[in-house]
């Protein structure tokens, strides 16, 4: 099981900058804006791209340590609102989720099967090669971390 201190990766990311959807934490250069651009913009690229985002964007020791701890690559934080969900799809890679804020209404279809990833200070290996979405069928935010494995 890998387990982490969640009060302490809380209190890191109390010092973000405010942001809507995702912000990364990883990027391509270590100034990289780290706002995420928008679905219709460039988000497909970045897709396709996405071993060349890992450096480190803040001054995060404790998560920047979990992200070297598991080789993660273009790790952000993905804030989903109430009542959405994303679209079907799969990723190249498998992802680490650490959820920070969930509730029981929150989770992810991965091949039409349902998981719910409590905010416990653990983290969840997601197998987001096969096709899957993530719903938010609550009435708060649900925000995770989530990176995906370089190797």
């Amino acid at each position: 099981m890998l387990k982490y201190n969640l009060p302490k990766i809380i209190e890191e990311l109390s010092l973000l900058p405010e942001y809507n959807n995702q912000i990364y934490l990883q990027g391509n250069t270590p100034f990289m804006d780290p706002i995420e651009p928008t679905v219709g913009q460039n988000y497909l690229h970045v897709d396709n791209n996405e071993l060349q985002y890992d450096q480190p964007l803040f001054d995060m020791p404790y998560i920047n340590e979990i992200m070297e701890e598991h080789q993660l690559v273009r790790t952000r934080v993905m804030k989903m609102k109430p009542k959405t969900c994303y679209y079907w799809h799969n990723d190249s890679t498998k992802r680490l989720h650490i959820p920070i804020v969930t509730h029981e209404h929150c989770f992810l279809l991965v091949d039409n099967e349902r998981l719910h990833l409590p905010a416990t200070g653990e983290a969840y290996v997601v197998d987001t090669t096969k096709m899957h979405t993530a719903l938010n069928a609550s009435k708060i935010d649900r925000i995770h971390i989530v990176g995906a494995f370089s190797v």
